[in-house]
């Protein structure tokens, strides 16, 4: 007689399971001791009810709330889409009741990786030069200049430079000159101009927009041995002068920067940061807590984790509150919490418009549920800040930033607060990469793993395959980042991803 198929069935008050296969109507599985029918067709990472649950009622997975039945749900049910509905219910905030002070290794127990020490003390992972723009304007012949060194085969002559990265985007002017918009794209420029990973800039304007140079670099204290150039396309006569000085800046730069070589320093010299896109279902419980336990790790190295992606944590600011290592942390989350509220009402959309149709035929049903599973990156450690969007990132340990839940505009906020190398889930395929810092992509099930090879740098599958461990992945990714940040490349370096997923994150009115 054949065994009932073991659901994947996490906490004993959750009252619905995961199919790991596609499983028909009538076939007997198991979860929680017991042994259920499904009255219906389940796919593969979609939801069983393993009890009744009445209309109205609370549904629970992770054993917390993801939603509550729209209708009576039998034992045996799809739960998806159909029957489940999101809305919110009051949470109890506990203020720090988590929260411990880390245990952090000795300096001399510490891991280590190779990687740039800059002058200002900060370590980069690798040692581009960027052309940064300061406005879309002069987007195109800062692409220009980039294509043109990259195909010169210059670059051959330069062992110690990674290449040459194109920061361009879509605003820079149209916008308030005093505004939150504003304040945030200038926020991230400086970002990514005082980022250990750059060891060269040209910063290329128009010359008339709103976001001018001189004002740009008022606030961001750059190396003083960082060659750097400022010009603008009118002042140097038009666009086929600007390419040819352009390309001159940076063939004058490549001796200095490929002089800066590797050198052995410590784990805790390492910013992670981290993020989730294309989840499924099985996201909150292979690739996420994996990362989670790398993150874990990390900390006790002395390095700091970042978690973004703010409507993907909506929902579970009263488990992170708890953590928080002061009153004062937990406040600030629940503050860009409102914010976000306030954000989504004003643009008549709600936190529940997040989950994409992709995430939805993955298994994944309300924000909650997804927050749930994403807000395990964040591992089990103390929460020691939370900063605004493209912040710099000054406190070791787990942080969490203010993003958007986009990956290329969280992800930008990310490294613009100081990341110098990412790690990056995926249950449905996500295609990413963030030049100048390499990310490692995390498949959270082994099916797409092994369908998207070429795509993906660890398989997290195992967890639900049973052939590994949280515990025994998390060790495996932290080996994996101090590989990758001592020069390691990552698959979505290998494709060249990176320049087009520079996206600042753009709020306010455009003019």
């Amino acid at each position: 007689m054949t065994a009932p198929l073991p659901l994947i069935h996490l906490y004993a008050e959750d009252n619905v399971a995961l199919a790991p296969q596609d499983t028909p109507a009538g076939m007997q599985v198991s979860a929680g001791g017991r042994v259920l029918t499904p009255t219906t067709q389940i796919p593969r990472s979609h939801k069983v009810a393993v009890r009744d649950i009445p209309a109205g009622e609370a549904v629970y997975r992770y054993g917390q709330i993801i939603g509550f039945a729209h209708s009576d749900i039998r034992t045996g049910d799809h739960v998806h889409l159909h029957n489940l509905d999101y809305k919110e219910f009051d949470r109890e905030y506990e203020f720090c009741v988590d929260a411990k002070e880390e245990e952090v290794l000795p300096l001399h127990e510490r891991a280590t990786f190779n990687g740039y020490v800059r002058s200002d003390g900060k370590v980069g992972t690798r040692n581009y030069i960027g052309v940064l723009s300061s406005v879309n304007c002069s987007a195109t012949a800062a692409n220009q200049i980039v294509q043109r060194i990259r195909f010169s085969g210059i670059l051959d002559d330069y062992e110690n430079v990674d290449g040459v990265v194109g920061l361009t985007h879509g605003t820079g002017c149209g916008m308030a000159q005093v505004s939150e918009g504003m304040d945030i794209l200038r926020r991230t420029l400086r970002g990514y101009l005082s980022h250990p990973n750059f060891g060269g800039f040209l910063v290329l304007g128009l010359g008339c927009e709103d976001n001018q140079i001189n004002k740009l670099t008022q606030e961001v204290e750059l190396r003083s041995n960082l060659p750097i150039v400022f010009a603008t396309i009118q002042e140097l006569g038009g666009t086929g002068k600007t390419i040819a000085a352009g390309v001159d800046y940076l063939t004058d730069m490549l001796a200095q920067v490929n002089q800066t070589e590797r050198t052995t320093v410590p784990a805790s010299e390492l910013i992670l940061g981290t993020n989730c896109g294309g989840s499924d279902a099985y996201s909150g419980i292979t690739a996420n807590p994996a990362l989670g336990n790398a993150v874990d790790r990390l900390v006790r190295q002395g390095g700091t984790g970042i978690v973004g992606e703010t409507p993907e944590i909506y929902g579970t600011e009263h488990m992170l509150v708890r953590r928080a290592a002061t009153e004062d942390v937990a406040r600030k989350l629940l503050e860009r919490i409102d914010w976000w509220r306030g954000y989504t009402t004003k643009h008549s959309g709600t936190m529940d418009n997040n989950p994409s149709p992709g995430n939805k035929e993955g298994g994944l049903t309300t924000i909650l549920e997804k927050s749930l599973g994403a807000v395990a990156k964040g591992g089990t450690t103390t929460l020691a800040d939370v900063v605004e969007y493209a912040s710099p990132v000054t406190s070791k340990g787990f942080v969490f930033m203010d993003t958007p839940g986009y990956d290329p505009v969280s992800v930008t906020g990310i490294v613009a607060g100081g990341a110098n190398i990412v790690c990056f889930t995926t249950g449905r395929g996500s295609a990413f990469g963030c030049a100048p810092v390499p990310s490692i992509k995390l498949a959270t099930n082994t099916e797409l793993y092994d369908h998207m090879s070429e795509d993906m740098d660890i398989n997290c599958g195992g967890v639900a395959d049973g052939t590994t461990t949280i515990e025994e992945l998390g060790e495996e990714i932290l080996q994996k980042v101090l590989d990758v940040a001592s020069g390691t490349h990552t698959k979505s370096e290998d494709f060249g991803y990176g320049d087009k997923e520079f996206v600042p994150w753009q709020v306010g009115t455009v003019m």
